[in-house]
């Protein structure tokens, strides 16, 4: 072998070398995002609709709870709370927030009472019906305990949440969810609803 063989060797092993720390760096900077900064989850079900659709893809923002709030309107990804048939087996619920703690929330007639005013709930189509459940039973007005939130689907008819279960503890909470992803005709920033 002469010396012009062996630098071409060298060279092709700190090329393999340079490929393979490039690799290892790109993996720890992933997963280092999905814990801490942002994780996709997928849209199961039609409990969010119009607004979510079974099958959509979207990021959920880790970090704004760790260093603010939820705020009502929010739509967040969630742990199932310990009395759900899923919970062993860890499975995420997407909702939205309709009260935080200390806010008084009641279901009558089909609409949703937000400290004792009809909530406005224009991102919901008018014929959308909020029928009450065993937490929110029909006109039960409850107060959000501190440091827990309450959370309902906007497919009103066709969600199970916290009008069943109540309100869910911040632990629980994945983090925000903030743009969508996928199909390509869903791509966008998820709009941020005031309450």
């Amino acid at each position: 072998m002469n010396l012009h063989q062996n630098e071409k060797g060298f060279a092709i092993g700190a090329l393999i070398l340079e490929f393979v720390q490039s690799i290892v760096l790109a993996l720890s900077v992933f997963v280092l995002i999905y814990l801490f900064v942002a994780q996709p989850n997928e849209v199961k079900g039609n409990s969010m609709l119009p607004n979510f659709v079974n099958g959509e893809y979207l990021l959920t923002d880790k970090i704004s709870y760790q260093l603010g709030e939820p705020k009502r309107g929010d739509v967040v990804v969630f742990k199932a709370p310990p009395s759900e048939p899923c919970a062993e087996e860890q499975c995420e619920y997407i909702k939205r927030i309709i009260g935080v703690p200390g806010d008084k929330v009641m279901v009558k007639g089909g609409e949703v009472y937000l400290n004792g005013t009809k909530l406005n709930q224009s991102f919901l189509p008018s014929d959308f019906v909020t029928e009450a459940g065993d937490f929110n039973s029909e006109g039960d007005e409850k107060t959000v305990p501190q440091g827990q939130y309450l959370c309902f689907g906007d497919n009103r008819s066709h969600s199970r949440d916290g009008r069943e279960f109540g309100p869910i503890k911040k632990e629980l909470i994945v983090g925000r969810a903030f743009f969508k992803y996928w199909p390509p005709q869903s791509i966008g920033l998820v709009p941020t609803i005031k309450l």
